[in-house]
């Protein structure tokens, strides 16, 4: 009798527990216990805005939401006017051959030689100080150093350990003679193996990253408080 009564009381005290997972909607879940464990709370690329907060409007239902910003739109804003000016759209094209090297696509591209065009951009728009070269040293830490060495030699460990060559050294002579454009230039949209970076890093990251690699090229490049390339001074 006490074993009956003990399995009955078990086998109600188990539908209580159950009941609440219980739900008249097929697609629900019901009463979730610990629903982060396997629900990711994280903000979704692709959302349904045809369902909002329990809301159904059937002609936004399953639209794809993720689209391709239009061309020439700056995403940013603020009340700096000087880093407003620098984060508009980069004035030089990518040539046409990076259609075929660097999957430029959809886009305006140029027949001209922008790369060489780009040698008389000698201005770095951001003001030099020692917070951008601290900057600039995370920056190229992460983005940069894997392949050019943490002294820009282009000895990163992509390259030591075999699985890439042809990385440029940046302390070689010919390689410091390039401009601050032409340097912009190759990190925006690649060069050579190089991929474009542009869509990792805004204009102004890019533009503190040669800020740091001139600062490695160039011993009293802070102290001089130049913005210009140094190679070009009359």
């Amino acid at each position: 009798m006490k074993k009956s009564l003990i399995i009955w009381i078990g086998a109600l005290s188990m539908a209580v527990l159950t009941m609440p997972s219980c739900a008249s909607d097929p697609d629900s879940p019901g009463l979730e216990y610990m629903p982060d464990m396997y629900r990711s709370p994280a903000v979704e690329a692709y959302v349904d805005y045809g369902e909002v907060r329990g809301r159904i409007d059937e002609q936004k239902k399953g639209r794809l939401t993720a689209l391709t910003p239009p061309q020439f739109t700056v995403p940013y804003f603020g009340k700096d006017s000087a880093l407003l000016d620098m984060m508009l759209p980069y004035h030089r094209l990518p040539n046409q051959l990076m259609r075929s090297t660097h999957g430029v696509y959809g886009e305006r591209v140029s027949q001209a030689d922008e790369y060489t065009l780009a040698t008389a951009d000698l201005l770095n728009p951001l003001m030099l100080d020692e917070k951008i070269i601290e900057e600039g040293k995370k920056l190229y830490s992460s983005m940069c150093q894997h392949c050019h060495g943490e002294k820009g030699d282009g000895n990163g460990p992509m390259v030591t350990s075999g699985a890439y060559a042809g990385v440029p050294n940046y302390m070689e002579e010919a390689r410091m003679k390039i401009s601050n454009g032409q340097m912009f230039y190759s990190i925006y949209y690649g060069k050579g193996m190089m991929g474009a970076h542009r869509s990792l890093l805004n204009k102004r990251e890019i533009w503190t990253l040669v800020h740091y690699v001139r600062s490695m090229q160039y011993k009293d490049y802070l102290k001089s408080g130049m913005v210009t390339d140094t190679t070009k001074k009359s």
